[in-house]
């Protein structure tokens, strides 16, 4: 499943993540790429570790962990803490899939990479090209999103970022290890759960069905939870 989801961040809040990015110290992209990405990948990161990093990365974490749609699609065991790149002057990234397993920072947990997600700081009038194109079961999609706008989609997914010929792209971007780690399973789970914040609105919590297929919804998670 490949799904968008707008309006993390609003307008000025992008403005003040903009702010804090444009003052970061960024970093070439190849230094934390591995022994194959690091033939494809032409980009700069910011540091992992310094403070503007961090505390953007936090901000994100917390609005996600608020937000239902994020909280319904991933169903996050664990997220990565976030990681920001910008792409000018040319710069892409080949295409590639992501690790199957990282190592979290200063923990040394591990954390399976069942979803990726890529969170727009630019506009897409702001730059050409910096396209984010996901080979899917149903062809090559290409993503290119309003800035405060995330895309989600499976990490076991070929993708690349085209050269950004003019202007600049900035982004946050992750992985999740999910509690459902099949992606069948979790993609039915979100439908169910979309269904049922619907039909609440209209029937309300207490109507017998929803009960029904609140109970449905719940003792599937419990099942294919891992």
């Amino acid at each position: 499943m490949l799904l968008v989801i707008e309006q993390i961040f609003d307008a000025d809040e992008v403005q003040l993540f903009r702010q804090h990015l444009n003052n970061g110290n960024w970093q070439d992209g190849k230094l934390s790429a591995g022994s194959q990405a690091i033939q494809v990948k032409t980009n700069q990161q910011l540091e992992d570790q310094s403070e503007t990093s961090l505390t953007l990365g936090n901000e994100i974490l917390k609005r996600l962990g608020q937000h239902p749609q994020f909280v319904s699609a991933a169903l996050a065991d664990k997220i990565y803490p976030p990681k920001f790149n910008r792409y000018q002057n040319g710069g892409h990234y080949g295409t590639h899939v992501d690790s199957a397993i990282m190592a979290l920072p200063n923990s040394g947990d591990l954390l399976r990479t069942d979803l990726s997600a890529t969170l727009f700081f630019s506009n897409p009038e702001d730059y050409d090209g910096g396209v984010l194109s996901i080979d899917t079961e149903f062809g090559v999609q290409e993503v290119k999103l309003n800035a405060g706008d995330l895309v989600l989609y499976p990490s076991n997914s070929l993708h690349q970022v085209t050269a950004v010929t003019r202007g600049q792209r900035l982004a946050a971007f992750f992985w999740i290890q999910s509690m459902v780690r099949e992606h069948g399973q979790r993609s039915m789970l979100y439908d169910l759960d979309q269904s049922i914040q619907n039909l609440s609105t209209s029937l309300g919590n207490d109507d017998s069905e929803v009960l029904r297929l609140s109970a449905v919804y719940h003792n599937l998670l419990r099942t294919w939870a891992c």
